[in-house]
């Protein structure tokens, strides 16, 4: 490819992305909005629309604008042709969700298990298997699945591995390649990614802080990890070992993490880890004892109350490191956490405010996430969208 013929072809991309997101904004929209919304010429948009139409990733509606003169049809994205899969791996269960490229879901899938201690290879037959129902039940809509991305807690590298997921007992687990293997589908880009970084996408695209230029989500179902926007992008790092907070030192002396050290926040605060200090082990139906938690927190159980306001407490200081170095408008609790919101808050808040240098926290809040059970395999379906949110349209 030539320099001009390459040259063209990013414009032709970044024009595309800009229509694209435009549409995702505010559809629906007419052509004229699209051209004074990204600044591109009104040749420019007819040419792009006419394209985006004939692959049926938009279509017209038949609602017209009232304003003086002749009616202008407006346009709205289309989910007919093209969906992608999201799937989560976490110590309560695997998840599958499917989102068409209009964002409206196509499927949601939970299944328990097969448990933190099965090992990789059992976990990982399990959600090959899930996998594979999920583009059966995609295909039979009539759709093309344009990709797949799993999150995982814990540090993923750019090959797809799982380097380390403490809370799940996995070391160097080849997730990627084994889960395309056991597909057996090469047509479908698999990709494997951190379930904070992939939460915290959910949450700058379609939570109510949508489009916040600095934003942290927390989870602590499995591990404690941290997902990060930062001016407007997704923190990714040297090698996109971002966000994990969980293996902060913060009791020299505390309990024995996952990871072999001692004292690590997760192994203080994570979801496990207070299970664990109110019940005294953790059983087979996780969820099962996660209700019960919830019920009990709400009557006000003494033990459960202490619980929670010492992993608060913990959360608090873990939240004070990120918001001292980051500076986000806010730190969203996703998961197990935003169910436990109430309980967690008012420690949260208190042992942010003494630790945090910047007054009033440099004015980050504590919110719940709205969607605690999704937001994973929903950013995940996000993420598998990206070549075609950055303007790179499916192949014929």
């Amino acid at each position: 490819m030539s320099t001009q013929t390459a040259d063209h072809t990013d414009i032709r991309a970044t024009n595309l992305a800009a229509v694209l997101g435009h549409l995702r904004r505010t559809a629906p929209c007419s052509r004229a909005a699209i051209a004074a919304g990204t600044g591109l010429n009104k040749a420019t948009v007819t040419s792009i629309v006419g394209e985006l139409l004939d692959r049926r990733l938009v279509r017209e509606t038949q609602q017209t604008q009232n304003h003086v003169g002749r009616p202008a049809t407006l346009l709205v994205l289309d989910g007919s042709a093209y969906a992608t899969i999201g799937l989560e791996v976490s110590a309560r269960g695997l998840t599958a969700l499917a989102c068409d490229t209009a964002g409206e879901q196509v499927l949601r899938w939970h299944r328990a298990g097969p448990g933190v201690d099965a090992g990789p290879a059992k976990t990982i037959a399990a959600l090959a298997a899930l996998a594979r129902r999920a583009v059966t039940a995609v295909q039979s809509s009539g759709r093309r699945i344009l990709g797949i991305t799993v999150g995982v807690p814990g540090l993923v590298n750019r090959e797809g591995s799982v380097v380390l997921a403490a809370g799940l007992g996995w070391r160097d687990v080849p997730l990627r390649a084994e889960l395309a293997a056991a597909l057996g589908r090469p047509d479908i880009p698999v990709t494997v990614e951190n379930d904070a970084s992939l939460g915290v996408l959910a949450e700058h695209l379609y939570g109510p802080l949508a489009g916040a230029a600095n934003l942290v989500q927390l989870t602590g179902d499995t591990g404690v990890g941290a997902g990060i926007i930062t001016d407007g992008r997704p923190l990714q790092g040297h090698l996109g070992y971002v966000g994990e907070i969980g293996h902060l030192r913060v009791l020299p002396d505390g309990p024995l993490c996952g990871c072999g050290r001692r004292g690590c926040l997760e192994a203080l605060a994570s979801l496990p880890a207070i299970l664990s200090r109110v019940d005294g082990t953790i059983d087979d139906d996780p969820q099962h004892q996660l209700d019960t938690l919830i019920s009990r927190a709400d009557a006000a159980d003494p033990t459960v109350t202490t619980a929670l306001t010492d992993a608060g407490t913990h959360l608090g200081h873990g939240i004070a490191a990120i918001v001292n170095l980051l500076n986000p408008e806010a730190v969203v609790l996703g998961g197990a956490y935003a169910l436990l919101a109430t309980h967690l808050t008012p420690a949260i808040d208190q042992a942010l405010h003494e630790s945090t240098i910047a007054p009033d926290a440099g004015g980050c809040t504590i919110v719940p996430s709205t969607f605690p059970t999704t937001a994973t395999p929903l950013g995940a379906t996000a993420q598998a969208l990206t070549p075609l949110t950055t303007g790179h349209l499916p192949s014929s």
